[in-house]
């Protein structure tokens, strides 16, 4: 999963799993891991979602019942916020996900079998 996060291949941790933000390489350019068959999908952002959530909620609510800030301030800062902790996390989980699926030997990855 560190591996993953760090945006590396499962197998060495040091070829990069990514060719672009989110586009996974066919396969590592270090050790050769074959990572076409991965199934990340919607995983990333429903994690993303659910942590940003998680985040933001309360400190909105924080921010606006101890400063009382405009409505219009409160609602841009938080979304250039939220958008932001997005970009970021978005590629780091889907490098989570991947990282899981290798190690539990999901989906074609280890010997071939779902």
């Amino acid at each position: 999963m560190l591996r993953g996060w760090r945006r590396r291949c499962p197998n060495c941790g040091s070829g990069p799993m990514l060719k672009g933000y989110l586009s996974v390489r066919d396969q590592c350019p270090v050790c050769g891991e074959d990572l076409s068959h991965q199934r990340a999908d919607d995983g990333p952002a429903y994690l993303s979602i659910l942590i940003i959530g998680h985040i933001m909620a309360p400190l909105i609510l924080w921010a606006f019942i101890r400063f009382r800030p405009d409505p219009l301030v409160l609602a841009t800062i938080f979304a250039v916020g939220s958008v932001t902790l997005a970009l970021y996390l978005l590629p780091r989980l889907k490098g989570m996900i991947i990282g899981i699926q290798w190690a539990r030997r999901m989906h074609g990855f280890g010997d071939g079998s779902d």
